[in-house]
């Protein structure tokens, strides 16, 4: 089997958007105080399909949500021409001769997401090769089905928040307020906090999001303030790379700190691990470096005994969830209208498992990673080959 072609497209919503509210979901740039500071800014309205295609006819899928226009780029000028002509079974030696080939640029953030991408397509290639799912290439089943958590819950009106959690059995709400909103911010995000926990009660875990938004001083005064509500976890508090930050807010033992979202390859999350800078690892399979990285650190990450919840659902992440021990539940974005583009993937693909009682299951009967693009749906995007 040899890789004939590779086809990237970058499509680009143009349906229905719902706008997003003030003091929506806390960011990076709510510290600049600048006019356009708001979540608008990480919006991503945009995806990236990657196909490899073969000579024995198999079509492999991956996909990449950062920066699509750019990461297409990458791909079609440095590291295509690599896999042409290539067997998708030396997936090893592929990965590294497409880190090796751009490390100069591209380690971190857009070329890994590129090598990302690809790398998806290729495990799906071989699952389907071989007609297994790819978690059985990846050690098969550890678990009946994964435990999911609802991946919503907005800053918004405290009565529309509890409408919204008491439809979920584990949910992650985020953050409204940072270190500019000063101390009258810490207390509207602790009423959206306490207003999830009364609503569901003790029995259900809450998690809640940060996205980077806050400074280690602010972390470090809302952890007391958060530790009554028993949150699971507090995520991504401070920037990703400010590796200390991490490990300060952990060794208080107050609240679980989570991240490693915007963390690449195995040798980003050594450093963290070495640290002991989270209580759980999110890396994002479609950025982190592929099935590839994203199996190796699953590994790094259970011989140091802190678990792997991966960024995002989608499959390339349910797959390497379902086949880890290590890794007790996943993230899952309910299907919504679009807003801030984590819900763009239910336009885009077929086969993304919906949430039963709380669980998603993936099919054994269903070779590689079980997805199909839903072409009659692209008509709602403006796609650019």
């Amino acid at each position: 089997m040899r890789i004939t072609e590779i086809r990237t497209r970058v499509l680009r919503w143009r349906g229905k958007t719902l706008p997003l509210a003030p003091h929506f979901c806390t960011n990076p740039m709510d510290l600049l105080e600048l006019p356009e500071a708001s979540m608008q800014t990480f919006t991503f309205h945009g995806w990236l399909v990657v196909e490899v295609f073969t000579d024995d006819g198999h079509v492999g899928l991956g996909n990449a949500a950062l920066a699509p226009q750019v990461t297409k780029q990458v791909i079609d000028l440095y590291l295509k021409p690599l896999l042409i002509g290539q067997d998708p079974w030396d997936l090893e030696r592929l990965w590294q001769h497409m880190y090796r080939k751009t490390i100069a640029f591209g380690r971190k953030g857009i070329g890994m997401a590129a090598i990302s991408a690809l790398d998806i397509a290729l495990w799906d290639l071989l699952g389907k090769s071989a007609r297994q799912p790819v978690y059985r290439l990846l050690g098969g089943r550890t678990k009946a089905r994964i435990p999911v958590y609802a991946s919503r819950l907005y800053s918004t009106e405290l009565s529309k928040l509890a409408e919204e959690a008491d439809r979920y059995r584990a949910m992650k709400l985020r953050f409204g307020w940072g270190p500019v909103d000063g101390a009258s911010g810490m207390q509207r995000n602790l009423d959206l906090v306490r207003t999830v926990r009364e609503s569901v009660g003790d029995g259900i875990d809450v998690m809640a999001d940060a996205y980077m938004g806050w400074t280690l001083d602010d972390a470090k005064r809302m952890l007391p303030l958060l530790e009554p509500f028993h949150i699971r976890w507090l995520e991504e508090p401070v920037i990703p790379d400010d590796i200390h930050g991490y490990a300060e807010l952990k060794s208080y033992g107050r609240v679980p700190i989570a991240g490693g979202e915007h963390e690449f390859t195995l040798y980003g999350f050594r450093e963290l691990l070495e640290a002991r800078a989270l209580d759980y690892i999110q890396f994002d399979t479609n950025r982190v470096g592929g099935i590839t990285q994203a199996r190796k650190i699953a590994a790094l990450a259970e011989a140091y005994s802190v678990p792997v919840i991966p960024h995002a659902g989608q499959m390339q992440n349910y797959h390497v969830v379902m086949a880890s021990l290590n890794s007790p539940m996943a993230e899952y974005f309910p299907m919504t209208d679009v807003e801030v583009g984590n819900e763009l993937f239910w336009y885009i693909f077929q086969g993304e498992p919906k949430a039963k009682e709380g669980c998603i299951d993936l099919d054994d009967n269903t070779p590689g990673l079980g997805l199909t693009i839903d072409e009659s749906e692209l008509e709602r995007f403006e796609v650019t080959e």
